[in-house]
């Protein structure tokens, strides 16, 4: 298995890990954890694609054994919804709400489309800054990933934030594993926070609730991510973002609630 299917491997009983190297600063990334959480619950409904999927964090994810407990709210002809958790060391880290689906098979009404958006405009991904792990402060899930920031986006890296809260750039996995809808759950978290383009320190961004809409089955390839933030106020701020794939085809969307970076 690539390093993302064994990170998220969950069996039949629901037990997993939570494994080290996911993580920023010692907590592991929250898009992760999502994707754990949904590896764990697909299996509950037998449906592949998590087409909606909201979470509420409720503690920090450390390394260690898991479990993954869900049960069916609803199964119909088209889509199946669970409710369900992820817990570790005797408490929740995670509550989730998810609709599954089988987006390969279309639906009715499938065949029109009305897209008011474009992918971001960026350069080249070779000719983008790559992402270490080790900018700032600790990223180890940067090992894992080949994230390549817009370089207008990225001055924050360089102590020059553009003081609009906005980021862009390419995700891929760094041992080429292909990105699939469960994958987009990762990618929707992967991108260094918006506000760090604001007068704000760069560090951990706790999310307490984090919603992903998988809108299609992504094409062989690196996606282009964009990332907005437009309200920072009460110790809280939301982010905007949008996955598009090789194809120009909008394949995510996602908004998440935060705290300021800590």
């Amino acid at each position: 298995m690539t390093e993302f299917d064994d990170a998220t491997y969950v069996g039949a009983d629901g037990r997993c890990r939570i494994h080290d190297g996911w993580d920023i600063g010692g907590n592991a990334n929250g898009g992760y954890l999502l994707a754990l959480a949904a590896n764990g619950l697909r299996r509950v409904v037998e449906r592949p694609d998590p087409v909606t999927i909201t979470a509420h964090y409720l503690a920090p994810g450390q390394p260690g054994d898991a479990e993954v407990v869900g049960e069916v709210v609803k199964a119909g002809k088209r889509f199946a919804t669970a409710s369900g958790q992820l817990r570790a060391g005797g408490r929740p880290v995670l509550q989730v709400l998810a609709t599954f689906g089988d987006l390969a098979a279309g639906g009715p009404g499938s065949g029109f489309t009305a897209v008011d958006g474009s992918p971001p405009v960026l350069p080249p991904m070779e000719a983008c800054r790559p992402r270490s792990a080790r900018e700032g402060f600790p990223v180890p899930l940067m090992d894992r990933l080949d994230v390549r920031l817009d370089p207008v986006h990225a001055r924050f890296v360089d102590g020059a934030p553009t003081g609009r809260a906005e980021v862009a750039g390419w995700f891929a996995f760094a041992d080429g594993r292909p990105i699939d809808t469960l994958a987009l759950l990762l990618v929707a978290d992967a991108l260094p926070p918006a506000v760090f383009n604001l007068d704000l320190p760069s560090a951990w961004v706790p999310t307490v609730e984090f919603t992903v809409h998988v809108r299609a089955v992504p094409a062989p390839g690196p996606v282009r991510c964009l990332f907005r933030t437009r309200f920072v106020h009460g110790g809280m701020l939301e982010e905007d973002g949008e996955v598009w794939d090789a194809d120009g085809t909008l394949v995510a969307l996602s908004r998440q609630l935060a705290l300021l970076p800590r």
